[in-house]
C-alpha cells in the first residue's frame, strides 16, 4: 500500500498577514466592531401640539361579536371543547381601552473585517490608491425606510493575493472522513487478508470505499476551492435596522401585556419626518396629549434610543405612533361556574387562560 501524502496542519489567518490600511487599523479577521458615524445627530425642530383626536374611546364590543370570537378561539385550539364558547352565558362585559406608544428608530451602522475568497483572477489593488474611509463608501443598495437591509462591500484598494492558509497552497486537504489514509476495510480490518486469503471486499488493498474522497485520501481544499491562492480584502458591512420599542399604558384589565404584541389598534397619532437617508434626524417627544403617561414614555424612549444607537450608528429617521387598543373583559357562566376571557385588538383575538373544557392529548 502506498502511504498517503502528508500535509501540514491548516492554520487560521494571522491578523498581521493582511497588513495595515490607514483608517482601518482596528480591523481584524472575524470583525472589527461597529464604527462611529462621522456626523452628530441633530434634533429636528420641535413640533407644535397636534390636533387631539375627538374620540379617544372605542365602542364597547357587542355580545354577538364577543361570542363569535370565543367560538373561533375554541375551534382553533387542540383538545378544546366548543361547549363553553357555544353554551356559556355572558353575564358582563367591561371595556379597557389601552394606549400603546411605539418608537421606531431607523439606523445605518457600518462594521469592517478582513475577509477572503478563492482567487479567480481578480487584480490586487492593495496600496495602489488610498482606500476610502468606511463612511465615505457609497452603498449600492437603497433601503426603504423602516425596513431591515444588509449589504456587504469589498473596500477598494485593500485587495491582495496570498497563499491559502488552510492547504498551504497545495489546493488539497486530507480527507476528514478517512484522515488521509483511506478508510480501513471493515471485513479484513485494513490488513488486506481474511482467513489467509486476499480479502475480496477490498481486493486486498485494506481500504474500503470512502465516499468523501473516493479513496484518494485527499479532497479539494474548501477554503480556496483548489485555487491555491486567496484574494484577501477588507469587507464593509452596512446594516440598516429598524429598532422598535413599545410602551403600553396599562389599564389593569388583567390581560398580559405580551398578548398585545400581535394585534393592532386604532391609530390616533403618527409623527415622522420626511428626510433624505443621508441626513440624520431625531424626533422631539410628543407634547399636548391628554394622557401624560404617553408624553412621559415618548420622552424616555427617545432619550434611551439616542443613548443606545447614536454612538455606533447613524440615525436616519424616527417615527412615533400612538394606538388605542380595544380590550374587552368578558364574564360568563358555564355549568354554574363563573369564568373570564378577553377579546382584544382590531383582530378580535381571544385570551382564555383557564378555559374550562380541555382534555389531555397524547401524541404517540
Amino acid at each position: 500500500m502506498t502511504s498517503a501524502a502528508v500535509y501540514p496542519p491548516p492554520s487560521a489567518p494571522a491578523a498581521n498577514m493582511f497588513g495595515n490600511v490607514p483608517g482601518y487599523e482596528g480591523t481584524v479577521a472575524g470583525g472589527g466592531g461597529y464604527l462611529p458615524p462621522p456626523m452628530p445627530m441633530e434634533p429636528i425642530a420641535p413640533p407644535q401640539p397636534g390636533p387631539v383626536p375627538e374620540d379617544w374611546n372605542i365602542p364597547t364590543l357587542s355580545e354577538d361579536v364577543a361570542r363569535e370570537a370565543f367560538k373561533s378561539f375554541a375551534n382553533s385550539q387542540c383538545c378544546y371543547s366548543e361547549s363553553p364558547a357555544k353554551d356559556g352565558v355572558i353575564t358582563g362585559m367591561e371595556p379597557f381601552n389601552t394606549y400603546r406608544y411605539r418608537l421606531e428608530t431607523f439606523t445605518e451602522s457600518r462594521s469592517t473585517e478582513w475577509a477572503h475568497k478563492p482567487h479567480e483572477g481578480e487584480p490586487a489593488d492593495f496600496y495602489t490608491q488610498t482606500a476610502p474611509r468606511p463612511w465615505e463608501i457609497q452603498a449600492t443598495k437603497t433601503p426603504s425606510l423602516f425596513i431591515n437591509l444588509t449589504e456587504e462591500i469589498r473596500v477598494p484598494y485593500t485587495s491582495s493575493i496570498r497563499e491559502c492558509f488552510s492547504c498551504h497552497a497545495t489546493g488539497m486537504m486530507p480527507c476528514d472522513e478517512c484522515q488521509g489514509n483511506g478508510k480501513p476495510c471493515w471485513v479484513c480490518n485494513g490488513t488486506g487478508m481474511r482467513d489467509n486469503e486476499s480479502c475480496s471486499r477490498c481486493n486486498a488493498t485494506g481500504k474500503d470505499n470512502c465516499n468523501k474522497c473516493d479513496n484518494r485520501g485527499t479532497k479539494e481544499c474548501e477554503t480556496c476551492e483548489g485555487k491555491r491562492q486567496l484574494l484577501t480584502y477588507i469587507q464593509l458591512k452596512v446594516e440598516w435596522t429598524n429598532n422598535v420599542e413599545d410602551h403600553v399604558i396599562e389599564q389593569n384589565s388583567g390581560l398580559k401585556v405580551d398578548d398585545l404584541r400581535s394585534v393592532s389598534g386604532k391609530e390616533l397619532f403618527k409623527n415622522n419626518q420626511s428626510v433624505s437617508l443621508s441626513v440624520s434626524s431625531q424626533l422631539y417627544p410628543l407634547i399636548g396629549f391628554p394622557n401624560p403617561a404617553i408624553s412621559e414614555a415618548s420622552d424616555r424612549l427617545i432619550r434611551e434610543h439616542q443613548s443606545k444607537y447614536a454612538q455606533t450608528s447613524r440615525i436616519l429617521q424616527q417615527r412615533q405612533t400612538v394606538e388605542l387598543i380595544p380590550i374587552t373583559k368578558v364574564n360568563y357562566k358555564w355549568k354554574g361556574d363563573s369564568h373570564v376571557y378577553y377579546v382584544y385588538g382590531n383582530e378580535n383575538q381571544v385570551s382564555a387562560d383557564n378555559y374550562p373544557a380541555t382534555c389531555c392529548c397524547v401524541i404517540l
